[in-house]
């Protein structure tokens, strides 16, 4: 909290510096002449005879502030393309003076270039021009400051926005506290799917920087998107070609300083021996591999972190093409604590659960684009992931493990677990997209296609469970047919999509900046998931007859002469089985109308979804149906407002009305267990949710490069999904609509500013931005009665009749320091840090059904406690040619913990809090060398 307090006092500094009034600025938007006017980032400005320069961003905007009044002449310039020198450029005091401009194969003519002076007010060019003049509210982080801040995918770069945070526990992206199944994910403007069974969306973290673009999140409602959202819409954009050539080469070696530590005893998995290259193929089937290969780990070679990347691209006309590749290897180390509490009562815990991990990553993008003419023009995306991670788990080694069913014998013996699983995961997304214009650019016309592929497989995880006694021999696990298993798991998705969307202009006049368009069209999506699941497990004839010598020998009893002998023997279990389709259609229409003062777009969307789910799964009662068949048809209103009371500030205004469809994995009621035993199953009767959706936005440009916002939302969730635990004597957890309503109040804070602008090139600039969301959230707790009003259930515990909403932190904080240099060979540095709050992992439950003792009988909700993360990024540039990179990620190392309250049944004791989880991740340090041809 010091930290936290330490850092929100900086921020509030820096966001009120005053405006300086006795310099100008030149500003302006580079469009790329050889795109048909798209804007062209990464460019070069630079005042002639001057050290003094900067680059275009990912809009083509760019600032070159604080400069004494006078008469320059700026040189701009991009790799492959003509330079233009514009002279005679006059600067005035308290000014902007704005140039826009196109660059290409051939240099513009003079006379082409517009070149205006306007009030240092009007910020548009130096402040986000798009943001500024947008309707809606949408923040967007680029390549370019993707790069300074040291961000290596995509699921981190989500977390520079503000009110956008994850969850260290279940991996999920929250944006203004709401998880996964509120998000809608995107690439190019179509869905892509998810890679896990456990996700609506996609794994971000398989999106590497270098294909991406820059990534937006738009977080009030559009009725072009589908209506499957509460919290926002993420878009990632591809990569395209820069210029008229490409040629990159960079390697980056790293290390975990956790998973250094175990340098010469790194633990993967027996799988490992089947991957090559990053691709991981099945030699042995896993039902014949119980005695054709191995149960122990081995040791992986060379554990240090490394990255190869090449990028290539060229313009052979009216023709472009760019195609990017990298292959990383990453291991991860760490080791903690982990207990399961069921009735307030302790039942399952480790005091050393350790967690080894190596990913492989292969990413391939490549990018097509054919101009037919200045109006018509079409790309091509594909991109390809491979991500194999090897995961080997181990908990009890040191003797004091504890697992409920195994220890109630009272016979002194401990637990050992251990759980190897590699998961393979194999997305390819293809796209094609067309841009139209017609009638004198008064219609415009986009049209696009794609078609998906996902296969994320977990082929052979293998798990152990062993009984330790110091003076007595190692007994296998006795309370199932399972506990020594090797399990395939397989998940088969393929989606086809497509939208088309048409916009005339009734009045497009850039002048006066009215505007008035109608913009009709429609979405289609159909996905369908084949699910397979299988369990193999080992069991011996008769008990206590099968020894393991150690825990790291357990090769030395699954051999083929046991298994002949019938002292062991196999279990089938019956597979694990379900199909699940999505399609969605959805037509749209939306009115805009505008000028410089004020917009207004108002709209709505008519959208029909239908889920189906047919399942074959065990632990399912037998005389209940094995299909769900969900389907929901409504309209969607959408309305945004836009006034600018002065030319530096705008007032937004935004209200919508969604829905957010459970998800076939919260649907299908497969159990999946997770490395430490406990359980995550679908519910067939779950329900979607309908959203209602504010948001009231105030924004300001105090200077050129400068912007402060303040935006106050409110959303209300009628039947919202939560993800609790069941009753009984297993760690069930499943999903519920276990209020009747929330209500989510909150307010976000950004700032970015420019402390010192060093007109020394050898003197150091200096800038500061960072956001804060204060969010204030709850739910009710309902009881359930059926049609003749009888009580079914309640889902109150512990006195409580409303609680917090799971996932959502009450503060986020992300803060970045960047320091650079404006020499030849530019550095930069930058401090980035973040903090979210605590946050409910999973609400709690009651044991019992009886009402007079649910205040009793109870499991409290679990909390992941809140932590601060500190990252630093230096960068060199040497020559034209190579560049260095230094990270250091995570450098204060938090500890991650989930606590629960426990308050005994039994006893005089108190509630407390009780970790049951912790460990911390390491740091990891890198070095990179790239090199530009």
């Amino acid at each position: 909290m010091k930290r936290f307090l330490l850092l929100s006092l900086i921020f509030i500094a820096t966001s009120i510096q005053a405006q300086d009034t006795t310099t100008g600025a030149i500003g302006g938007k580079l469009s790329d002449k050889e795109m048909n006017g798209e804007p062209l980032p990464f460019a070069n400005v630079l005042l002639k005879n001057s050290s003094k320069g900067t680059t275009s961003d990912y809009d083509g905007i760019y600032l070159l502030d604080k400069l004494e009044p006078g008469t320059y002449t700026v040189v701009f310039s991009f790799v492959g393309y003509e330079t233009l020198e514009v002279p005679d450029i006059v600067v005035e005091a308290g000014k902007v003076t704005e140039i826009n401009t196109d660059l290409g194969s051939s240099a513009a003519a003079l006379d082409e270039v517009v070149i205006t002076t306007v009030s240092r007010r009007d910020s548009e060019v130096a402040l986000l021009i798009e943001q500024k003049n947008s309707v809606d509210i949408k923040e967007s982080i680029g390549a370019q400051e993707l790069a300074k801040l040291g961000v290596s995918d995509a699921a981190t770069a989500t977390t520079k926005i503000s009110g956008v945070t994850s969850s260290e526990a279940s991996g999920d992206i929250f944006v203004r506290g709401l998880g996964d199944r509120y998000l809608y994910t995107t690439m190019n403007g179509l869905p892509i799917p998810s890679d896990d069974v456990e996700r609506k969306n996609i794994d971000l973290g398989l999106f590497p920087t270098r294909v991406i673009q820059n990534i937006s999140i738009s977080k009030n409602y559009s009725p072009e998107n589908s209506a499957d959202q509460a919290s926002g819409n993420i878009d990632i954009t591809s990569r395209e070609l820069r210029g008229n050539s490409e040629l990159d080469l960079g390697v980056r070696f790293g290390t975990n300083t956790n998973a250094a530590g175990e340098f010469s005893n790194f633990k993967v998995s027996p799988n490992q021996e089947d991957v090559y290259f990053g691709f991981y193929d099945q030699a042995i089937p896993t039902e014949y591999s119980l005695n054709n290969q191995g149960w122990d780990p081995g040791k992986a070679v060379l554990p240090v972190n490394r990255r190869y990347a090449l990028t290539a691209g060229k313009e052979f006309g009216d023709f472009r093409v760019l195609f990017t590749a990298s292959n990383s290897v990453k291991f991860e180390f760490n080791q903690g604590t982990f207990a399961n509490y069921r009735n307030n009562d302790f039942e399952d815990g480790f005091t050393d659960a350790t967690n080894y991990k190596k990913t492989d990553n292969n990413t391939a993008l490549l990018d097509l684009g054919y101009e037919i003419n200045d109006r018509n023009r079409i790309k091509a995306t594909s991109l390809f992931i491979n991500k194999v991670s090897d995961e080997v788990f181990e908990a009890g080694r040191n003797g004091e493990g504890v697992v409920f069913e195994e220890s109630d014998r009272g016979d002194g013996f401990n637990q050992f677990i251990r759980d190897q699983n590699t998961k393979q995961t194999r997305l390819w997304v293809n796209q094609l997209h067309g841009f139209h214009e017609m009638w004198d650019n008064k219609n415009e016309i986009e049209w696009a296609l794609g078609y998906n592929t996902v296969n994320a497989d977990e082929p052979n995880r293998i798990r152990n469970e062993v009984n330790l006694n110091p003076s007595e021999p190692i007994l296998l696990g006795e309370t199932g047919d399972y506990q020594q298993r090797k399990s395939n798991q397989q998940i088969d998705d393929q989606e086809l999509n497509g939208l088309i969307q048409n916009k005339y202009y009734f009045i497009n006049d850039e002048e006066t900046e009215k505007k008035a368009f109608l913009e009709i069209g429609g979405n289609y999506r159909y996905k369908e998931r084949d699910f397979y699941s299988r369990f193999y497990g080992v069991v011996e004839r008769n008990f206590n007859t099968v020894n393991p010598t150690s825990i790291d020998n357990f090769d030395g009893i699954f051999t083929t002469e046991n298994f002949n002998n019938r002292s062991l023997q196999v279990k089938n279990l019956d597979p694990d089985l379900y199909n699940a389709t999505l399609e969605s259609l959805g037509g749209f229409a939306f009115f805009n109308y505008g000028n410089a003062k004020w917009n207004l777009n108002i709209g709505a969307r008519y959208q029909n979804d239908d889920i189906d789910v047919i399942f074959d799964v065990n632990n399912y009662p037998q005389n209940l149906p094995n299909f769900v068949f969900k389907s929901y048809d409504n309209i969607y209103p959408s309305v945004n407002f836009r006034y600018s009371p002065t030319e530096n500030s705008n007032i937004r205004l935004a209200a919508s009305r969604t829905i957010t469809l459970p998800e076939f994995k919260e649907i299908a009621p497969f159990e999946y267990v997770s490395q430490t035993g406990l359980v995550t199953r679908g519910n067939p009767d779950l329900e979607a949710s309908t959203n209602t959706n504010f948001d009231l936005k105030y924004e300001i440009f105090p200077s050129s490069g400068e912007l402060i916002s303040l935006t106050g939302f409110y959303k209300k969730i009628n039947d919202p999904i939560n993800k609790a635990r069941e009753r009984g004597s297993a760690p069930v957890f499943s999903y519920f609509n276990a209020g009747d309503e929330a209500n989510i109040y909150g307010l976000e804070l950004e700032a970015r500013m420019d402390v010192i602008d060093n007109e020394n090139e050898a003197g150091l600039d200096l800038a500061v931005s960072g956001n804060v969301t204060r969010m204030w959230h709850s739910q009710d707790l309902k009881d359930v009665f059926d049609e003749n009003g009888d009580f079914v259930r309640t889902f109150r515990y512990n006195g409580k009749e409303e609680i917090g909403l799971q996932g959502a932190s009450d503060w986020i904080f992300n803060a970045s320091l960047n320091v650079s240099t404006e020499t030849e060979n530019p550095f930069t540095a930058t401090l980035v840090g973040a903090y979210a709050s605590d946050k409910i992992y999973a609400l709690g439950n009651p044991e019992t059904q009886v009402l007079e003792q649910i205040d009793i009988q109870y499991n409290d909700e679990i909390i992941e406690k809140g932590f601060v993360t500190l990252d630093l990024i230096m960068s060199k540039e040497l020559n034209d040619h190579w560049s260095l990179e230094f990270r250091g990620q995570n450098l204060l190392n938090p500890e991650i913990e989930r606590v629960q309250a426990v308050r005994p049944i039994s006893g005089t004791a108190g509630e407390s809090n009780q970790t049951v989880r912790s460990y911390d991740r390491g740091a990891v340090l890198s070095l990179g060398v790239n090199y530009s041809f």
